[in-house]
């Protein structure tokens, strides 16, 4: 796991600005602390920070082919490396270490970018081909790893892993895209591929950029979640056979030269990561981290898991300091990112990095065995809104959402008057409204006036209908198609990475194995989400493995009491008072968002979400300009 970065003259072979490569890789030390390589060439420069995983004596990069026809600079692990150094071996190529860096770098050599569908693993890398003077950008299916890219006035593509090290290099003007900020203000995140800035883009997932001096960068996606819907099979014998899957997608990513262990909660995905693991030998290493308040707190539930499978077993009580934290999690992203939830994760990664240098965590199982509590309602809403012509519902349903009182106390998935209007939608605008963090009704009250007319024509929607492409699907597996073009890599693979990396620990997620995902994706829905709520087969699977009470219990979760932390006297909403910075931005109205705090500190509406939205856009502008409060 490391950082990458790199310099490439898209007209023809100008010197590399040497230092702004050395400011990009010094931007992402955090991510490869154990060391640093550059390669330079006439018109190409690529630079690489080390976190030592696999193979750490030989694994040094950006790495040379034995031949010296390419270069490779990558970030990530190839879990299956030693397979395809089998292969490589019986095509005669004469390897000379023995890490995964090699089996890519020769891999790609023999077989250019085909080579990528051979890959089981997360990464993103760029392979300098010497002979054919082409550059090749790639990410990973699901979008473990992140990958920015931009052309510079000058003419230079530069990339790196994080948007930290594009502004280091001093090479691009940066400078807010609105329809970012648009996209930002409504889901709390930036989806891919825009990032704040114009011009600097995210590489999609599972995609390649190409780049050839005197062209145009071409951008093609190799791989696509589908929901081809194949298996004949009983629900028992599917069961039997997720279990298998499961083991083998733990065992693959157990490759490690390095202490490696597992994040353990009280839920049903990092028990069955850690039950599975517990297989493959020897006593596993678990982490967990407790809070001080008891309604999030799930160590009793860890214990248990724990014990059954005699885990050596670390425990850290952590008190989440919202205030404290703020100004270092703005750093650590580099773009405006409001998923609470960051914090803790920040917590548990740094927590964990005292134990092992690589975790095991279940993320990715909510997004393919339909774990999140907004799949059964969606699915209910877009069985109605197929019943009824767009007409029809925008007349009654909308008209009824118009007329239905704000019940701003309620919980969301409890407020009548979000149903109907999501009801008189089509299934775009109805899906991006389950994941925002800010109720459009809401949010056109808080951006003043000039922010609202410099965003007319941005498509907020976009991502949405983007990941759904026309595509006909039931309602469950539309809902899982959005979520994992969107929502997946850009908040929740976001959050983990930046989280881990910047306390130098390695995370990686065996649900989002694509043999795992490919199989998951192909069962019936009925499969995924039953009569008892999400998960079923993933349930079912696990029933001898995991204790009842984790299958089937309530799920406590690891978003933090965000709505309590933004009623306190002293608390993160004061910074909004001590700041000018998201005043000074002009995206905002100032007087509705001093009503809503008022409103929400007197408990009278609950508008944490919108107000932790706008507590991070502060803080992103503010550590933009390392300015004090």
């Amino acid at each position: 796991m490391c950082g990458i970065a790199g310099i490439f003259d898209l007209e023809g072979e100008r010197l590399i600005d040497a230092r702004a490569l050395k400011r990009m890789t010094d931007a992402l030390a955090h991510r490869g602390p154990d060391g640093e390589g550059f390669f330079e060439a006439p018109g190409i420069g690529l630079g690489h920070r080390r976190l030592a995983i696999i193979d750490i004596d030989g694994g040094a990069q950006p790495f040379t082919t034995g031949g010296g026809d390419s270069v490779l600079t990558y970030n990530g692990e190839i879990y299956n490396y030693r397979e395809l150094r089998r292969h490589l071996s019986n095509s005669g190529v004469r390897l000379r270490t023995n890490s995964d860096t090699e089996a890519l770098a020769e891999g790609l050599r023999l077989q250019g970018s085909g080579f990528i569908g051979a890959l089981r693993g997360m990464f993103a890398f760029a392979n300098w081909d010497q002979r054919a003077r082409t550059l090749t950008l790639a990410r990973d299916r699901l979008g473990e790893k992140p990958l920015y890219y931009a052309v510079t006035p000058g003419g230079f593509l530069i990339f790196a892993s994080e948007i930290g090290a594009i502004a280091a290099s001093g090479l691009m003007p940066l400078h807010h895209s609105t329809g970012a900020l648009s996209d930002y203000f409504f889901y709390g995140y930036v989806p891919d591929p825009q990032s704040i800035y114009q011009g600097v883009f995210k590489l999609p997932p599972a995609s390649t950029l190409t780049c050839a001096r005197g062209k145009t960068p071409a951008l093609s996606r190799y791989w696509r979640p589908e929901f081809e819907i194949s298996q004949d099979t009983s629900f028992e014998h599917s069961a039997s056979a997720l279990l298998e899957l499961i083991d083998d997608a733990v065992m693959a990513q157990t490759v490690a030269d390095a202490p490696l262990g597992a994040f353990l909660s009280g839920g049903v995905d990092s028990s069955s990561i850690v039950a599975s693991l517990a297989k493959t030998g020897g006593a596993p290493t678990t982490c967990t981290i407790g809070f001080d308040d008891a309604a999030f707190d799930e160590r009793a539930e860890a214990r248990k898991t724990a014990a059954r499978y005699k885990t050596v077993h670390h425990e850290d009580v952590v008190t989440v300091d919202a205030a404290a934290l703020i100004d270092r999690i703005a750093k650590i992203y580099g773009e405006p990112f409001a998923d609470a939830s960051a914090l803790p994760t920040y917590e548990v990664s740094k927590a964990a990095r005292r134990h092992v240098k690589v975790a095991l965590s279940g993320d990715g199982s909510d997004e393919i065995f339909a774990g999140y509590r907004r799949y059964p309602l969606f699915v209910a809403e877009e069985r109605l809104r197929r019943l009824a012509p767009p007409g029809i519902r925008r007349a009654s349903f909308g008209a009824l959402g118009a007329l239905y009182p704000k019940l701003d106390w309620a919980p969301r998935p409890l407020r009548l008057k979000t149903t109907l209007q999501a009801l008189g939608e089509d299934s775009a605008a109805a899906y991006a409204r389950a994941v925002s963090v800010s109720l459009p009704d809401r949010l056109s009250a808080m951006l003043s006036g000039d922010f609202v007319k410099a965003a007319l024509g941005q498509d907020r929607l976009a991502p949405v209908r983007n990941a759904i492409d026309g595509r006909t699907l039931d309602p469950l597996s539309l809902a899982q198609a959005i979520d994992l073009e969107t929502w997946l890599p850009g908040r929740m693979l976001t959050k983990l990475d930046r989280a881990s990396m910047a306390n130098g620990l390695e995370v990686r997620a065996p649900f989002l194995d694509h043999r795992l995902v490919e199989w998951a994706l192909a069962l019936t829905p009925s499969f995924r989400l039953g009569d008892g709520g999400g998960k079923r087969i993933l349930k079912a699977s696990q029933k001898a493995r995991v204790d009842h009470d984790i299958l089937y219990g309530a799920k406590k979760g690891f978003s933090p009491p965000l709505a309590a932390w933004l009623r306190k006297a002293d608390g993160p909403v004061d910074r909004l008072h001590q700041s000018q910075a998201w005043k000074q931005s002009g995206c905002f109205e100032p007087k509705a968002v001093e009503t809503m705090i008022a409103r929400h500190r007197k408990g009278v509406s609950d508008y944490s979400q919108e107000l932790w939205m706008l507590i991070m856009f502060d803080a992103f502008l503010r550590q933009e300009t390392a300015s004090p409060l």
